[in-house]
């Protein structure tokens, strides 16, 4: 009996997206947005539109190129784009001239890049199927060709930037990570002049490494300490194991580079995504908060570790253990030392009012309820923002991997 032939002929998805992907390679970022939009037009798309999120995470912002439809700024809230972006989901609107408005999600990996929008005259679940798949490709393609080119960055950028937030920005990883066991997301206050905030993440193996740090001082002074830390981190968590050795590696590097008079505060965190174990360092920052079913059940406390570059003991490790859909909030002291009105601290009881009263609306997932939070404690602070103001989020659900992606 002869052996059974593979069908290996080209469909035409494959024509149209395996087309891209081999041109794609060899053009100029420049040219990437009319390849997109030649792309589209294969399928009977019109009117194609790249959408990037601005750095303060309030626009989604039209990429300008060649053949690529750019109309004005589209809110982050109360948009069909900005639905499709903090929702993670393809939003259809019928147009009243016929036709309908797509918005698909850019996603590299479990990282939102933006928002394809496009007009069909029809729609099917092949357009649908089709549409998704080449909205991967094009994040991908976005992802790669950003490394080599400002044309992305400048069309994010909606106001002047300073040296030290261009540094920080450049630091980043990216600021939402989500596989099924857990999601992480971050972001950053102020966007355009943030100095010495950061935050660093790995998903190494089934242990998420954490770290969240506050440089004191300001401008390139605290964006330098930052950069050394979180190399310094980075490097370590390359190296070592233990969250001690981490602070110990990142303590040296701070006080022999900069001496005793400096200091960065620092949140260290492993996380196992497979049970839900959670080892923590916290070098004095304030201390993380625990969030079950939308409410704020208890701060995680850890013993006493003196701030990095001090040359403090070796720190004791305190240990956690989560529940499936438990959040952990962590932020810098910005957040709450904010002075109101009244020169009183905005303080950690408002913080946690305003967790726990967002905490009863809908959940449109940790990226959204996050850049949610941030507004509403900038809108309860009338929009001051003295000193850098971070908020990253952890939500961990558990189980097991998928059985398709582990190797025997």
């Amino acid at each position: 009996m002869g052996e059974e032939r593979v069908d290996r002929s080209e469909g035409f998805g494959e024509r149209l997206l395996g087309g891209l992907l081999d041109r794609a390679r060899l053009l100029p970022p420049q040219l990437i947005a009319p390849l997109i939009a030649e792309g589209v037009a294969g399928i009977g798309g019109r009117e194609v539109s790249i959408l990037l999120q601005d750095y303060a995470q309030e626009l989604l912002v039209p990429l300008p190129g060649r053949k690529l439809h750019v109309g004005q700024p589209e809110p982050m809230a109360d948009s069909p784009a900005g639905r499709a972006f903090l929702r993670v989901d393809v939003v259809e609107v019928p147009q009243a001239g016929g036709g309908v408005r797509m918005y698909l999600p850019l996603l590299d990996g479990s990282d939102q890049v933006g928002v394809m929008a496009l007009t069909l005259d029809t729609v099917d679940d092949d357009d649908r199927r089709l549409l998704r798949r080449l909205a991967g490709l094009v994040a991908d393609m976005l992802v790669t060709k950003n490394a080599y080119t400002d044309q992305f960055f400048l069309a994010r950028r909606r106001e002047p930037m300073s040296v030290s937030a261009e540094i920080q920005w450049g630091l980043l990883p990216p600021l939402t990570m989500t596989v099924p066991q857990v999601a992480v997301a971050g972001i950053l206050e102020p966007a355009y002049r943030v100095a010495g905030d950061s935050f660093d993440y790995a998903l190494n193996d089934n242990i998420l490494h954490l770290a969240v740090i506050d440089a004191m001082g300001h401008d390139l002074d605290a964006a330098a300490m930052a950069t050394i830390v979180i190399g310094a981190y980075r490097h370590a968590r390359r190296v070592f194991v233990s969250l001690a050795e981490k602070y110990a590696f990142m303590d040296r590097a701070i006080s022999r580079q900069f001496g005793n008079d400096h200091f960065v505060t620092a949140q260290l965190m492993h996380l196992n995504i497979a049970t839900g174990e959670l080892e923590l360092v916290n070098a004095g920052h304030p201390a993380p908060l625990l969030i079950r079913e939308g409410t704020v059940v208890r701060q995680l406390e850890s013993a006493t570790t003196l701030p990095v570059g001090f040359g403090g003991e070796t720190p004791r490790i305190k240990e956690h253990t989560l529940q499936p859909g438990d959040r952990v909030l962590c932020y810098t002291d910005g957040i709450i030392e904010e002075r109101d009105d009244y020169g009183q601290p905005f303080g950690e009881e408002r913080l946690i009012h305003c967790v726990n009263r967002l905490g009863q609306e809908p959940s449109d997932g940790v990226r959204a309820d996050l850049r949610r939070l941030s507004h509403t404690l900038k809108k309860e602070r009338r929009g001051r923002t003295s000193d850098d103001a971070t908020l990253f989020m952890i939500e961990w659900h558990g189980g097991a991997a998928d059985p398709l992606a582990t190797l025997d």
